[in-house]
């Protein structure tokens, strides 16, 4: 039995107040809350054996080099990914998209065809533009629907022998619209494209296969699964992980180095030139740990109980619009009153304890499909509960009022 005011104990933050209010955190998209044993986990590291890793015989650093590898084997298996060393440890979710992206400025040439989704995040935009003025290659777009799912009838027609990489999120992080992904998938990989699927939004609430998958490429942060800033994964299959040129040049990456030539690494490290977030990549493990011993089936079937009372609560507002209230999304609601600019009721909600998101997050051109400035956007964990959601559609009943 889920167990949520046990869980709730986990994560110390829950506990605060905000302007004098009970804390009720409902941006979880934007980042997770951290739970205890991730917080004691960084301060161990920091406490007992801070060092540099991989480079040192002395005993800090054999330790430290020992649990950051021993987290990439726990990351490694969370994804299923069949190799280690095709986990490559980043700063985040954006860093391992424009490793990829700059990667294949190496491979595409003029003409080129490159195909991304209407309902991506900036990250998984702006960087492929880069790419389209620097090597030539034409970008497309699979359209969206009224409902915010995307017109895979439109897409298949999109895919040609010169698409060269289709790269779409697995969950959009402004409307929690769950994408086709294995279709998407297996479509581009009849006309020998590869994939990239960015993870961010759907590694709290799913459990990806990649091997399943057969995706090419996988990114995602781990603060959004309960871990820390600044590290995060990018899967990659060890072909194409081979065929791409190194993103950085530094330390660790390389293998031998003159001044007339430089060898490069294998796998990982490759990939992973400099110090990297060692303290980060040991919580992301211990974070992997925390949510399979909550467990995905649990986190996915309680989210949605949260989702369909609170869309249900929600809609009995008047004048409340969902975009994208379809059935095939993840606990985020997207959503206007009337008018009403989404930052002024954001703002009011906030001094009611409330943290939701507001404005286009990361996403216009979905903004711009809708003809509108933004939304207030409620995402929601396992950790909240339905007496928040009472105080969430209290406190957007009360901010109506005041704002009409």
């Amino acid at each position: 039995m889920f167990n949520v005011d046990k869980i709730r104990e986990d994560f110390p933050i829950l506990k605060r107040t905000v302007h004098g209010k009970s804390l009720v955190y409902f941006d979880n998209a934007a980042t997770s809350q951290t739970p205890q044993v991730v917080i004691d986990t960084i301060v161990d590291y920091y406490s007992n054996y801070n060092a540099n890793i991989h480079r040192g015989v002395h005993t800090l650093s054999q330790e430290a080099t020992d649990k950051y590898e021993e987290a990439r084997i726990k990351i490694q298996k969370h994804f299923n990914a069949e190799k280690a060393y095709e986990i490559i440890l980043t700063s985040g979710t954006t860093h391992g998209i424009n490793m990829i992206a700059s990667g294949f400025a190496s491979l595409l040439k003029t003409g080129d065809e490159i195909i991304v989704s209407a309902l991506e995040h900036h990250s998984n935009i702006v960087p492929w533009q880069m790419l389209c003025e620097k090597t030539g290659a034409i970008l497309k777009v699979i359209p969206m629907d009224e409902d915010g799912t995307l017109r895979m009838d439109i897409y298949h027609e999109l895919l040609t022998n010169k698409t060269k990489i289709v790269f779409c999120n697995h969950v959009s992080n402004a409307l929690g619209t769950i994408n086709p992904i294995e279709e998407i998938i297996h479509a581009a990989h009849k006309f020998g494209a590869a994939v990239l699927i960015d993870g961010a939004q759907a590694t709290p609430h799913i459990k990806p296969d990649v091997q399943e998958l057969d995706v090419d490429f996988y990114v995602a942060s781990a603060h959004k699964l309960c871990g820390p800033t600044g590290v995060g994964v990018l899967y990659g299959k060890e072909e194409w992980l081979q065929k791409l040129p190194p993103y950085q040049g530094g330390g660790e990456m390389i293998e031998t180095v003159t001044f007339d030539k430089t060898t490069y690494a294998g796998l990982p490290h490759k990939f992973e030139a400099g110090t990297p977030n060692i303290c980060g990549g040991i919580a992301f493990g211990a974070a992997i740990d925390y949510m399979n011993s909550v467990g995905f089936e649990t986190i996915a079937s309680y989210e949605n109980e949260l989702l369909e009372y609170a869309t249900s609560k929600l809609l009995n507002i008047e004048g409340l619009k969902i975009y994208a209230n379809n059935k095939c999304k993840t606990a985020v609601i997207s959503f206007n009153v009337n008018d009403i600019h989404p930052y002024d009721i954001g703002s009011i909600l906030d001094k009611l304890g409330i943290a939701v998101r507001t404005g286009h997050h990361c996403a216009q051109p979905i903004m711009d499909f809708y003809k509108i400035p933004g939304t207030i956007r409620a995402s929601f964990s396992f950790y909240n509960t339905k007496e928040e959601i009472d105080v969430l559609v209290a406190g957007v009943k009360r901010a109506t009022m005041m704002l009409s």
